[in-house]
């Protein structure tokens, strides 16, 4: 009898063994908890971490990124993160306050849980003299839209996957393997994506607000032109006057719109003009055709490429 219940004793013991043993390898394998601030952010954070990340992003992605208002569930996210990552420059005014009210140290600026996906990008339109709130809405850094450029698509996937491995070497490889899965089709695009604008003429578009120099940059067009007077200044009737002049000289065949602002000022200068309204996305999300970052690139390049065809 003594020797069964013996028995009966370690049995129970080994399984309860198994059973914590299970339960220490899980929470060992749990996910690495990344906020983004923009979905496009998140789409790249997930195709390279895959199930080794949990991702979760606070910009929407149909909303102009200058100006969130983080919610409360947002700070309770960046107060759990251990990797947090930001377009750096100054994009994300709300970026530095969100960050004080998390509290978490480990994602601070310059901290080893904090990515800022500018550095190593190549900047545009940094500016030469001091800058003044009388010229619009200016940055002080460069145009911090530089996502929109594939070409920096390829900079940034391997700054995350670098940080990822940083944060949890035991998976360096897997992290190495679906960067290299995500370059080459980024990179099987690249070729396809330049040569669809190569035969547009004229090169000249007219865009709502100067967030494109990077894409137009990439695609080897000019954005000189916006329907908004200074930076950040909603479009006018004289601004409209002025650029129907414009849109006719330069027999410009596309405004471009973002798609969360309204459309009134640019249907009206199509209207006058014959030119098309062309809605790009910046952020992954913002229309069912930009679900991921190489489909939101597809989107941007083949609604210019429609029509500015020859």
């Amino acid at each position: 009898m003594k020797r069964s219940l013996r028995h009966d004793f370690f049995r129970l013991l080994a399984a309860a063994c198994v059973v914590l043993i299970g339960a220490l390898d899980g929470f060992a394998e749990q996910p690495i908890r990344v906020v983004t601030t923009l979905s496009t952010f998140a789409d790249l954070a997930k195709a390279i971490g895959g199930d080794r990340v949990d991702v979760a992003s606070i910009a929407p992605a149909k909303f102009n990124a200058h100006f969130i208002e983080p919610k409360p569930s947002d700070v309770l996210r960046v107060k759990r993160a251990q990797l947090f990552i930001n377009a750096g420059l100054d994009l994300e005014l709300w970026r530095g306050p969100l960050l004080d009210a998390a509290g978490n140290v480990s994602i601070q600026p310059n901290q080893p849980g904090e990515l800022d996906l500018s550095r190593g990008i190549q900047l545009l339109e940094v500016p030469d003299h001091p800058v003044s709130r009388a010229e619009g809405d200016m940055h002080l850094y460069g145009n911090p839209h530089y996502w929109t450029d594939p070409e920096n698509g390829r900079v940034m996937a391997q700054a995350i996957a670098d940080k990822l491995a940083e944060i949890d070497p035991a998976h360096r490889e897997e992290y190495k393997q679906r960067l290299q899965e995500w370059t080459a089709r980024l990179d099987a695009k690249l070729p396809e994506w330049k040569s669809r604008l190569s035969a547009a003429s004229p090169k000249e578009v007219v865009g709502y607000h100067n967030e494109w120099p990077y894409l137009m940059h990439f695609l080897g067009l000019r954005m000189e032109a916006f329907l908004e007077p200074k930076p950040g200044i909603p479009p006018t009737p004289k601004q409209i006057e002025r650029l129907e002049t414009y849109v006719r000289e330069k027999s410009v065949k596309a405004i471009v719109q973002p798609t969360y602002v309204p459309r009134q000022a640019a249907d009206s200068l199509a209207k006058r003009t014959g030119a098309t309204v062309v809605v790009l996305c910046q952020n992954v999300g913002e229309l069912p055709t930009c679900g991921d970052y190489i489909g939101m690139v597809e989107h941007n390049v083949a609604s210019l490429a429609a029509a500015m065809a020859p």
